[in-house]
This record gives structure tokens, sequence and C-alpha cells, in this order.
């Protein structure tokens, strides 16, 4: 089994800091994008941003210059930077990573439970 754990959540006031972690263990033979989602309670999942193992990036919309993802290919953890944050960045925010098991051919893509980041005054 794959398991995806993240930390780093809590309550931080407008334009604080924070810096979610997500460590993937378990059945991996291989890690290809890791990545972040948010979702804000009425509102569909978004993507944060994400990073291939060659380090390329991708942001979602409007959020490149106050997020920035990161990974440590060696320890299997990809790393969330979010700076300036506002209101309505309060989220839940989920761990994805594609990843190929010993266990099966195909690469599968796998979530975490998801940790809270609340901004508020």
């Amino acid at each position: 089994q794959v398991q995806l754990v993240e930390s780093g959540g809590g309550f931080v006031q407008p334009g604080g800091s924070l810096r979610l972690s997500c460590v993937a263990s378990g059945d991996i033979l291989a890690i290809n994008t890791m990545g972040w989602y948010r979702q804000a309670p009425g509102k569909p999942r978004e993507l944060v941003a994400n990073i291939g193992h060659d380090g390329k990036t991708n942001y979602g919309r409007d959020k490149e210059g106050r997020f920035t993802v990161s990974r440590d290919n060696g320890k299997n953890t990809v790393y969330l930077e979010m700076n300036s944050l506002k209101p309505e960045d309060t989220a839940v925010y989920y761990c994805n990573a594609n990843i190929r098991p010993y266990s099966n051919p195909y690469y599968n893509n796998y979530w975490g439970q998801g940790t809270q980041v609340t901004v508020s005054s």
C-alpha cells in the first residue's frame, strides 16, 4: 500500500506564511509528479501546484508568486511554501502523487487525507 501523509497546516493571520509537507511511503517503486490541490467549502478541488521528478513545476491559475512547490526525491517528500496568505486561501490542502508501486506495472494517482489551512484575523 501507498500512503501520503501531510503536515504543516494550521491557523495563520492574513499576510502570514505556512509550509506544508507531504511524505509518500509504502509500496513505491517510482514517483512521477507530486503536488498539491485545495478545496474550499462549496467549491471544487483545484490545482495549487505540482512538480515533476525532474523538478519542472506547474502552477494553478493565479497561484505562482505566493506559492512555491518543491520536492526532495531522496525523501519522497513534496513541500508547499505559502506566503502572503489571504482569507480566500482558506481550504483543505491535499497532497497528490503519481506513483508506480512495486506490486503494479502502472502508475496510479494517490491522495493524502488533507490538512486544513485557515487564514483569518
